[in-house]
């Protein structure tokens, strides 16, 4: 489904927020799970108690090839993280799906720091093109945390699926400190005969802060 294939693109990092202090952050990935309690009875909440990395929750955005993007110097940042080979890691996540949104919080703890991309001034939004696939890339608004980096980007897919037009929207927002990161995906929810409600962003910043709040122990 394109909503799934959004969701491996959890890492794809924007705009730029406060400064990360350094590597000797520490913390516990199995309190994003506390997350739960930040949601009422109009929410279904699931859990992923802490296990292994899905490697390709950490891999670029994948698209089809022969994808032109513009700006053309633009491409690296608009397809996501670039990680370091071999890294290993474990996770912890909550979904909550409610209200028209799906909201996703992703702790992760890494064998090393994974740097994110800057957009830079030419990068903020990227449009993409090529056979079956087009869309944007946009930087959006992340939360300043004390002593943690935080980005921030807006992604739209629209393509054919079953020879019929698809489109598909996510927000995605990361936290990283010292081999810690707090992963925070919204997208709205996709209902028969209803329309579609926009993404609660609002909502989505929050959690990333209290994600952060809860893995820091702070």
């Amino acid at each position: 489904m394109l909503l799934s294939a959004l969701l491996l693109a959890a890492c794809a990092a924007c705009s730029g927020g406060s400064a990360s202090s350094g590597d000797d952050a520490g913390g516990d990935i199995a309190k994003v799970l506390d997350l739960k309690s930040a949601f009422g009875q109009e929410f279904k909440v699931s859990t992923v108690d802490p296990t292994g990395v899905d490697p390709r929750l950490l891999a670029p955005q994948a698209l089809p090839p022969g994808i032109r993007f513009d700006p053309p110097a633009c491409g690296k940042f608009a397809t996501g993280l670039q990680v370091p080979p071999g890294l290993k890691g474990n996770m912890a996540a909550v979904t909550a799906e409610g209200a028209g949104n799906r909201f996703i919080a992703i702790a992760v703890e890494t064998s090393e720091a994974v740097p994110l991309p800057e957009p830079g001034a030419d990068c903020q939004k990227v449009a993409f093109a090529g056979t079956g696939a087009r869309g944007l890339v946009e930087v959006a608004e992340a939360p300043a945390i004390e002593d943690v980096r935080t980005t921030g980007t807006h992604r739209v897919v629209q393509t054919v699926v079953n020879g019929k037009p698809a489109s598909g929207e996510l927000y995605n927002y990361v936290a990283t400190f010292g081999s810690f990161l707090v992963i925070v995906t919204a997208n709205p929810l996709v209902v028969p005969n209803q329309p579609v409600v926009p993404v609660d962003t609002t909502r989505a910043r929050d959690l990333v802060v209290a994600a952060v709040e809860d893995v820091r122990g702070s």
